[in-house]
């Protein structure tokens, strides 16, 4: 087992935080990169992001480069780390980057590669209706996430995960998947990737997350579950003639029902709107009309009217 081994922490967002958390408590954090302070939340204040706030706690040295330039370069190699450990740092490594490490650059990705190489592999799981996932921690390539595997772990999905709860599960695994690859590292051996079996989770853009009433409902519901929070499934009502109002769907449930798709069929047993499907159909639980706050489906119809149809045509995609 390696202990007390030297490591470069590169990530940015929550995902990566349970990561440094568990590598902190056992190994040697030199130092943690990070992308730089940006304006967010209310008020849009520059923050620092979340593996910066929590490395501060921590009382871990943190450098926020905006490019891996030779400056850089030469910070991480004054550290003579035995490992560079990324969690989705948000910058591709070039070559001579992956090459500073004593022993090996990891990187811990949200799914069991080679399926879901790429930005969003959470949602394109939930999406596909895979029933398994899990974490992968690899040796770095040139190629995105295309390097030898050295620890792979499984997560069931959960039939009503939606992006956000599977995401943080797959947090904690990630972080114990890296600590398995820097503990055993010596000894494992690492698996190349099968290139015939890879699938590619492309960013999900809000523009995709239009809702597709032409699909089963169960598809339908799954791609709600997949896009929550971020970027939230949508469709668009008219409110005047220039502007189609934005309804994000947050949480739906599969009920019977038939009609046109689109087709709004009335209330369902718990108040909210039910619409028709391509098969069955669909009473959305949790909606965000634009502009105002998440409320139950119920009480939207309490206070606002739905068209007899949703119409695809009525789009938004120019404004995603």
């Amino acid at each position: 087992m390696t202990k007390g081994a030297t490591i470069v922490f590169m990530g940015t967002p929550d995902f990566a935080v349970p990561s440094l958390q568990r590598l902190a408590a056992r190994h040697h954090i030199k130092a943690v990169m990070s992308q730089p302070p940006r304006p967010g939340g209310r008020g849009m204040k520059i923050r620092p992001s979340p593996v910066h706030a929590m490395a501060d706690q921590l009382g871990l040295p943190v450098e926020t480069p905006e490019k891996l330039d030779d400056e850089a370069m030469a910070m991480i190699k004054s550290h003579a780390p035995d490992f560079l450990i990324v969690v989705a740092y948000g910058l591709i490594l070039p070559e001579p980057v992956l090459a500073l490490p004593a022993k090996a650059a990891i990187n811990g990705h949200a799914s069991l590669l080679p399926r879901w190489r790429g930005a969003a592999p959470i949602h394109r799981a939930i999406a596909a209706g895979d029933s398994i996932t899990g974490t992968t921690a690899m040796l770095m390539a040139r190629a995105l996430d295309s390097g030898p595997m050295l620890v792979k772990r499984e997560e069931v999905i959960r039939t009503d995960d939606t992006a956000a709860s599977l995401h943080d599960r797959l947090a904690d695994l990630t972080a114990t998947t890296l600590l398995e690859a820097v503990d055993r590292f010596d000894s494992l051996t690492p698996t190349p990737q099968d290139e015939s079996a890879v699938t590619w989770a492309e960013k999900i853009s809000p523009a995709e997350a239009e809702m597709d009433f032409t699909l089963p409902a169960e598809e339908a519901e799954r791609r709600i579950r997949a896009f929550a929070p971020f970027p939230g499934a949508w469709f668009a009502i008219p409110r005047d003639a220039d502007a189609p109002h934005r309804i994000k769907v947050l949480a739906a449930r599969r009920v019977d029902g038939k009609g046109q798709p689109g087709q709004v069929l009335g209330r369902g047993q718990a108040g909210g709107p039910v619409l028709a499907c391509g098969t069955g159909a669909l009473e959305l639980m949790r909606i965000q009309p634009q502009g105002k706050p998440v409320m139950d489906g119920a009480a939207f119809l309490n206070g606002n009217a739905l068209p007899d149809r949703i119409d695809p045509a009525l789009n938004l995609r120019g404004q995603g």
